[in-house]
């Protein structure tokens, strides 16, 4: 039999988290040998057509262009995973959601009228089901080749479902926020760094987005008790996804 195919996609992203991929060196080497990378622009021009088995799609949804690609990709992946903060939750550019993008537009480019963009930018889920995701900015490369390994052997991946906080008890760190009255968005964050920021005494800024039911409400407080202000608190929300805090005040 033939090894698996496993295709890379690019949406509106960084390619940090393709990178990650590339940066997992010697495992590289190992699923090389294990599955047949189709497609990945990022590292080779060379690309055989679908469908494939897996695909790993960065980046955010934010022209109509690429409404109709992740479409098409859906239907060419037998498994879609996505990869990275702006895939699963829309990203920092996600920050035009709660502005004018017209107005950006006109400031940002010489000529406007040639820039084709969406008002928004969602994630993929908004579009096509997705059947994992993988959050970050970047992802960590552990969760990332647990999927794959997990897929060749024909198994359930094994990802967090918890809080950063869990991570910071289990690796035994002192609480930042009531500690120190660093503010800290681990409470309402998804797990899957190991506790980066907060071993290294900073808070967490949300990168792998927010846990299925945050406590909006508590921590709010806990962050104003630190000194944040409303702008404050909500710039905080907001700079790795589109997280809206009004329904909890």
């Amino acid at each position: 039999m033939s090894p698996p195919s496993l295709a890379v996609w690019k949406f509106t992203s960084c390619d940090g988290c393709q990178l990650t991929l590339l940066d997992c060196e010697d495992e590289l080497l190992t699923l090389a040998g294990a599955v047949r990378i189709a497609r990945f622009t990022e590292a080779s021009s060379a690309v055989a057509p679908g469908p494939y088995d897996v695909s790993l799609v960065e980046g955010s949804i934010t022209t109509p262009e690429e409404v109709e690609r992740i479409r098409e990709v859906r239907t060419q992946s037998r498994v879609l995973v996505v990869i990275g903060a702006c895939a699963t939750a829309g990203g920092i550019q996600a920050l035009r959601n709660f502005a004018d993008v017209e107005e950006f537009r006109s400031l940002v480019y010489a000529s406007p009228s040639h820039i084709e963009t969406l008002a928004t930018s969602t994630p993929i889920s908004a579009h096509v089901p997705v059947d994992y995701e993988l959050r970050g900015c970047p992802i960590d490369r552990r969760q990332l080749l647990e999927v794959l390994s997990a897929f060749l052997v024909g198994r359930k991946p094994d990802l967090p479902d918890a809080s950063v906080c869990t991570e910071c008890k289990r690796r035994g760190l002192t609480c930042v926020m009531v500690a120190d009255g660093t503010p800290c968005l681990g409470p309402v964050t998804h797990a899957g760094c190991g506790a980066l920021c907060p071993a290294y005494r900073r808070g967490c800024f949300g990168c792998f987005g927010p846990v299925d039911q945050p406590n909006i409400v508590a921590l709010t407080a806990q962050l104003r008790a630190c000194g944040l202000s409303e702008d404050a608190i909500d710039r905080a929300f907001r700079t790795f996804t589109d997280f809206r805090r009004e329904a909890a005040r």
